[in-house]
């Protein structure tokens, strides 16, 4: 039996609110490879898991596992 595991996918507005940044910032983030993300069309989907990685890596918080709940 095969077993899937989905990854939650956020939005670019959902990305700008998590980090507190605007368009441009994001798009470079995604355009740079910093965050793991693809494109379906014209729409960038995020994995809200890799953008919580990179936050904790950013802040020195890599010692906790999940400061967000």
């Amino acid at each position: 039996m095969n077993t899937y595991q989905c990854v939650e996918l956020i939005t670019i507005e959902e990305l700008c609110e998590m980090l507190g940044c605007g368009y441009n910032t994001a798009y470079r983030l995604l355009g740079e490879h910093k965050l793991p993300s693809f494109r379906i069309g014209r729409c960038w989907k995020i994995s809200k898991e890799g953008v919580e990685k990179y936050i904790r890596e950013q802040s020195g918080l890599l010692a906790e596992k999940n400061p967000f709940g």
